[in-house]
């Protein structure tokens, strides 16, 4: 009877310490997967901007906004910019940051109060190309 008394209180602090580390292994293989698709992963931003509402002090802004995408492409997280052929906004490809991350940090654009729309798609590369 004793032993069966052992058994159920230690029964649970045996499982208890295995599922945490189950769990914490499963974490760490979710962070791994994550980080590996990051690096070959790549987000499309279209930005458009409301032309019709422009500041008289744009050009400053414009100044202040190519400083950020300065930063941006020093840090790496910029991987390609395009200028609009209608001149109201940009492409941007941005690459080592999730899907979050991208709402961050165009929201830190000075650019992104003067927006009328932006659209942010999440890519993947293609492994066999």
């Amino acid at each position: 009877m004793n032993s069966i008394i052992k058994v159920l209180i230690i029964l649970p602090i045996v499982i208890l310490f295995s599922s945490n580390k189950i769990y914490s292994q499963s974490n760490q293989n979710k962070l791994e997967q994550s980080d590996a698709q990051k690096k070959g992963s790549r987000i499309l931003v279209v930005l458009t901007l409301d032309m019709e509402n422009i500041p008289s002090n744009f050009q400053e802004i414009l100044k202040h906004e190519r400083e950020v995408v300065a930063q941006w492409k020093k840090d790496e997280i910029l991987d390609q910019l395009f200028l609009r052929p209608t001149k109201n906004g940009a492409v941007l490809i941005l690459k080592n940051i999730d899907e979050e991350k991208a709402h961050e940090l165009l929201k830190t654009l000075p650019f992104y109060a003067l927006k009328k729309s932006i659209e942010i798609l999440p890519l993947l590369k293609d492994p066999e190309m």
